[in-house]
């Protein structure tokens, strides 16, 4: 039926009447759409005819619809028509009449851009290409070269991986072209070699490239043919990344050299040259290495270039002649239509920002040389070039906040301080850009303004009174646009978070009322960011509630109307709703004392929008900030209609929702707690109930922390007592059997077990029972995992504390009798006994019970692991409980208990870890023998057992944490033993000394550090292994103390990340081998050390160089290690894209052999889930690669991205990951 309606089509396209044809050719294509559709064998043949005749039909609509006919088309119709009309259609290019050439052109374009199947585009490659080739030949005319070199370039494009054999064919004749006397021969011919370049062979690419590089070397050539040949160089570079880096030695030079020898007036040579070199920088980050500085010279140099226009043209005028001569022509308007020498200062902005964002090892360098010249050139005249300057200006300070990212300190030399020295002339010069009328201008300098103050908080406190006036005219000036305003409003509002309230304390008067007046613009993303500079203007305006120098109360009542009429009006959009909600809510926990009569206005309107589904987040927040206000604001009016609101939102399943209700429930019991009835808190209690369980911890937390609130107001209560007796107590047994339980919710769960003790209608003994019972293996379930006793144990010492001495005391006795109870049967009584006594000797000295250090050690006999470990750390904590007492104990048993030694360190350890975190009690661990502590640590260094050694560094460690002049030169010491395992032990020490928290050992360790780091290089894997342990919690917690050593360690560290062959040794068991790779575990470091290093000192890796080799080959080893390089991958392409780009098809391989591994058939369950984690990864890597602008640049890494998305497993898999 189908094929009947065709033909009738058929027939009606070939008539007389051109409206016919168009309706008949329209048909056509609707009925070529269809899915279903499928022609048969001579109808094929009959519509590929007749589409062909309609593309040379004199109307030009019904041409146009015929090329759109071909697009389905050719996925419709056999291979052999598809070879037909490419045929046709190149004789139509080649030998037909001008008139039809461009259509014909339109719709080989068509054909090839549709053709799918590789064996279709290698068939009709086979006819194309000798027709093309012969179409770019010089005895063509200029149209059909052009037109042949066009469809080339597509052909090239899709299929250049295909058309090896004609490769080289291909290259000869491109490159005759590019002497062609046509710009525009010229000009399509770069991109057809570039296109070509993608899918060449390293030898042809070189062959290319030498020719190119020859003909630039050759003098007598013409400009413009030179031009093109420097074209052709960064188009070349910009299509084939990292593979142009060998060619890097031969071109470079060639450049610079035209670059500092053109003639003045041929600047589109200096500019072509400067964007060859800045895709140079980009595309091969580490073979360009050696000619950054030459580059960077010739950036800095050109970015001034101006050859037509002098400084002394351009006066420097103050502020009060340039309000005058606003209206007349400035002599900054000077314009020569047939001066291009803007073109080269843009390109040299943008090849200084490929430096800035592709060498961040050279930021210190760039402040001291680029940033003065940068802030010089915010005076460039063309308005594009100077966007360019702010934009890389911009990207100056943001890879500041990349490379110093958590770093608060700012160390002399280093680039966060040798930009905070440049402040006063950034403001300066931007000041001077606020003042320009253009409003694109304004923008830009209010972009980089807001850009420093992110990267550099507080840096504006002495300069922000001078920018007042750009902001004012900002916001008040009639010809400002909407962007320009949300722009000051961004600025003003990032300034006012980050400084002090006194800061701006003498501009209030002038910045109020332009702030104000914006929120009450039309435009409702100004309105917006208006009511968030609101917000920081009241607490600004009164930072203190108590004393305020401030006269804020002129400034009440304006800010209050303000947002008053925003709040009241529902008809707005939602974030305008939000903020004005958020905003009123500080106002009135800010002013509520000066606003009496207007919060019979404001609350009821805010417990109004608490009733919309849109906006009552918001609205819950508002009243947590209103509740925790130290006015006490008199929220008599409606605090019971919002208590029962909020109440009512515990149930709903919005999780951020009922977090918010929680904490804003909390404020309200805390702060109106006796205006409450009783009735409301049990209604709570039994919906906060209901939120306690492990699979929300911080939920459980926050509704724990609630309960605790509501017990400590209604002790007297008995109703309250019951119904948490009742309905939550049952809920948080369950919760401390939970191996997830840890941090707050611990905490809040301990705290509502020591409040509830006290309440009316709980007993201590029946919470304790309870407790206890709570621990007891269950038939089904057996016994509480480790974790759970630990929270148990706890809970029981928080209780009995809370209970008071006499209650602590009888159970104390009571567990001491349950060890003493020779009952081996029992474990986990015992086990639990041993954890609660420790925990109750940490918090309590319980020296008044005799004997009791040695009913713990008799433990140590115990046949069960568990028990022998919660003994020791049962004594260790009683230890700590009473230094003075049971410390020497302690000393003496691990001197004479040769068996229990392991044991008796870890005792030791307990109490070491409890006195260097604790500043109580130091005093006294000092006065004890610190030198016969470490005379028996440093005895065990060198123990055959790993687990003994590591207590004993652990212990070192935290030792040198509370004395370090002691500590840190005996560890130095034994860095030159002859024992591996002593020297591996001391560097391990060190690496638990170095804690995140400020401590006295700095200053001690840091000219010290390099002995032990530069262990590195030590011929035994276990002292190299915690060298590189070391190094990575120093990058984590004092990055700055091996900021200094890091190019001496880095290329040490990267030797650690290679899979050495001497390492790998074969076991022989018998039937079979087995290889065991003893690099493994220190590879595995390494890389994760490259990780963290990535997050503290980005400044000082030159990622380039560890991508390619080190990165590369570690994304193909073994499981441990490809996970941390995945995640190490995804770092680099977030924060340096561009050294990423550049070797991205090389990185494609090792990724595709991941996500297509297969683990063998007999594989266990623990292998297949391990390797669908690493797929997962890799996928995430792969994500991550794909975020990059310019990844498909990679024709690998678009094919790779081709079959992901077609393979519906991976697919699902990507997509999935892609939406986390």
């Amino acid at each position: 039926m189908a094929n009947l309606a065709i033909n009738s089509i058929l027939e009606k396209m070939t008539g007389k009447d051109k409206d016919y044809r168009y309706m008949a050719t329209s048909d056509l294509l609707n009925e070529l759409s269809k899915d279903s559709f499928k022609p048969e064998a001579d109808l094929d043949l009959k519509i590929s005819n007749i589409v062909l005749q309609q593309l040379d039909d004199a109307s030009g609509d019904v041409s146009g619809l015929a090329v759109k006919c071909l697009a389905p088309l050719v996925k419709k119709v056999s291979e052999t028509r598809v070879l037909e009309m490419t045929d046709k259609l190149c004789d139509k290019l080649l030998n037909g009449k001008d008139q039809h050439r461009d259509v014909a052109s339109i719709a080989m374009k068509t054909i090839v851009s549709e053709v799918t199947s590789v064996t279709v585009a290698q068939r009709v490659l086979v006819s194309l290409c000798p027709q093309l080739i012969k179409g770019i030949s010089d005895g063509m005319s200029t149209e059909i070269r052009c037109e042949c070199l066009d469809i080339l370039c597509d052909v090239l494009h899709r299929f250049g991986n295909l058309m090896t054999a004609d490769h080289e064919v291909l290259l000869n004749a491109l490159l005759s072209q590019l002497g062609s006397n046509q710009a525009s021969v010229r000009k399509r011919t770069v991109s057809c070699i570039a296109s070509l370049a993608a899918s060449l062979s390293d030898d042809l690419l070189a062959k290319a490239t030498v020719k190119v590089v020859q003909l630039l070397k050759s003098k007598g050539a013409k400009p413009e043919i030179t031009r093109t040949n420097i074209q052709m160089i960064g188009a070349l570079s910009r299509s084939v990344g990292y593979r142009f880096g060998p060619h890097l030695g031969d071109t470079v030079p060639v450049l610079i050299d035209y670059c500092t020898s053109a003639s003045e007036n041929d600047e589109e040579l200096r500019d072509y040259s400067l964007q060859a070199l800045e895709s140079f920088l980009l595309r091969c980050p580490r073979d360009v290495s050696l000619y950054c500085d030459e580059i960077l010279r010739l950036s800095l140099e050109f970015i001034s270039y101006d050859p037509n226009f002098t400084d002394n043209m351009e006066e420097d005028t103050d502020d009060e002649s340039h309000e005058e001569d606003e209206d007349d022509e400035s002599a900054d308007e000077y314009t020569d239509d047939e001066d291009i020498s803007w073109k080269v200062r843009r390109a040299a902005a943008k090849c200084l920002g490929a430096i800035i964002v592709s060498r961040p090892e050279m930021l210190s360098k760039l402040y001291v040389e680029a940033c003065p010249k940068l802030i010089e050139r915010f005076k460039e005249r063309e308005e594009n070039v100077k966007m360019d300057v702010f934009n890389t200006f911009t990207e100056l300070l943001r890879q500041t906040g990349n490379v110093t990212k958590g770093q608060v300190d700012i160390s002399p030399l280093y680039p966060r301080w040798l930009l905070n020295q440049e402040v006063p002339k950034i403001v300066k010069s931007a000041n001077r850009q606020l003042r320009e009328k253009s409003i694109k201008t304004k923008v830009g300098a209010f972009s980089v303004l807001k850009e420093l103050v992110v990267v550099l908080p507080d840096c504006l406190a002495d300069q922000f009174g001078s920018l007042v006036l750009g902001i004012e005219k900002a916001l008040n000036d009639k010809s400002s646009t909407s962007n320009l305003k949300i722009e000051a409003l961004i600025f003003t509002r990032l300034v006012m978070a980050s400084h002090s309230p006194s800061v701006f304390h003498p501009y209030i008067k002038v910045l109020s009322a332009p702030i104000l007046s914006a929120v009450s613009e039309r435009y409702y993303k100004v309105t917006a960011e208006a009511l968030k500079v609101c917000g920081e203007l009241v607490r600004v305006v009164r930072p203190n509630v108590q004393a305020c120098d401030f006269d804020f109360k002129l400034y009440v009542h304006p800010i209050y109307n303000a947002i008053l009429k925003r709040l009241a009006n529902q008809d707005q959009d939602q974030e305008v709703k939000e903020c004005a909600i958020s905003c009123m809510g500080l106002v009135i926990s800010t002013f509520g004392d000066n606003l009496h009569t207007e919060l019979s206005t404001c609350l009821p309107v805010l417990v109004d929008r608490m009733g919309n589904e849109i906006t009552r987040l918001t609205a819950v927040k508002a009243f947590a900030v209103i509740a925790a206000s130290p006015l006490k604001i008199d929220l008599s009016s409606v605090l019971e209609q919002v208590i029962s609101e909020l109440t009512a939102f515990l149930r709903k399943a919005n999780r951020a929702l009922r977090q918010a209700t929680l904490g804003t429930l909390n404020s309200l019991v805390a702060a109106y707690g006796d205006r409450i009835a009783s009735s409301a808190y049990e209604v709570i209690i039994a919906e906060l109930s209901n939120l306690i369980s492990d699979s929300d911890l911080h939920m459980t937390a926050l509704a724990l922390v609630l309960c605790n609130t509501l017990m400590a107001d209604r002790k007297s209560s008995p109703n309250v007592g019951l119904i948490v007796r009742y309905k939550v107590l049952p809920q948080a047994l369950a919760l401390i059997k939970s191996s997830l339980l840890q941090g707050q919710a611990l905490l809040a769960l301990q705290n509502f077990f020591a409040a509830l003790v006290h309440s009316a209608n709980t007993s201590f003994d029946s919470l304790l029972d309870a407790l206890l019972s709570s621990a007891k293996p269950s038939p089904q379930s057996g016994g509480l995992v480790k974790q759970a006793l630990y929270s148990v144990a706890q809970c029981v010492a928080v209780l009995c504390l809370a209970a008071g001495d006499p209650k602590c005391a009888s159970t104390v006795e009571m567990l001491t009798n349950i060890l003493k109870d020779d009952c081996t049967n029992n474990s986990a009584k015992q086990h639990l006994a041993l954890l609660c006594l420790g925990e109750i000797g940490r918090r309590k000295d319980l020296s008044s019970h005799l004997h009791i250090e040695n009913i713990v050690i008799e433990s140590f006999q115990s046949p069960f692991e568990e028990i022998k470990s919660a003994a020791s750390y049962a004594l260790g904590n009683i230890a700590v409980g009473n230094l003075s007492k049971y410390l020497p104990f302690v000393l003496d048993q691990i001197d004479n208990q040769q068996k229990k030694q392991y044991l008796l360190l870890h005792s030791l350890k307990e109490v070491i870890v409890r006195q260097s975190v604790g500043r109580s009690g130091q005093a006294e661990f000092q006065e004890t023998s610190v030198e016969k502590i470490l005379k028996l640590l440093f005895n065990h260094c060198e123990s055959e057992e790993e687990g003994v050694r590591n207590v004993v560094a652990e212990c070192l460690g935290k030792i040198a944490l509370i004395e370090p002049a002691k500590l840190v030169p005996a560890l130095k010491v034994r860095t030159a033993s002859p024992a591996a395992f002593t020297r591996a032990t001391v560097v391990i020490a060190v690496k638990y000394s170095i804690v995140e928290r400020p401590e006295k050992i700095d200053e001690i360790l840091y000219p010290e550090i390099s002995s032990f780091l530069l262990l590195i290089k030590d011929h035994d894997r276990h002292v190299r292994r915690a060298a590189v342990l070391a190094l990575s919690t120093a990058a984590h917690n004092k990055p700055n103390l091996i900021k200094g050593l890091l190019p001496e360690l880095l290329p040490l560290l990267y030797d650690q990340t290679v899979v050495k062959q001497e390492m790998i040794r074969t076991v022989d068991l018998g039937p079979f081998k087995h290889i065991v790779d003893d690099g493994l575990e220190l590879r595995k470091a390494a890389f994760e050390c490259v990780d963290t290093l990535l997050d503290t000192c980005l400044d000082q890796v030159n990622p380039s160089s560890f991508i390619v080799p080190y990165l590369k080959s570690g994304l193909d080893d073994h499981y441990d290690v490809k996970m941390p390089c995945h995640l190490i991958l995804s770092k680099l392409a977030d924060k340096c894209p561009s050294a990423v780009l550049a070797v991205l098809d090389s990185l494609v391989d090792p990724l595709q052999k991941t996500i297509y591994h297969k683990p063998k058939q007999d594989a266990v369950k623990q292998e297949v889930d391990r390797n669908e984690d690493m797929i997962r990864s890799a996928l995430r890597a792969i994500a991550s690669l794909n975020r990059i602008s310019g990844g498909d640049c990679s024709l690998k890494f678009k094919n790779l991205m081709n079959e992901i998305t077609r393979s519906p497993v991976l697919s699902e898999r990507y997509n999935w990951i892609r939406n986390e």
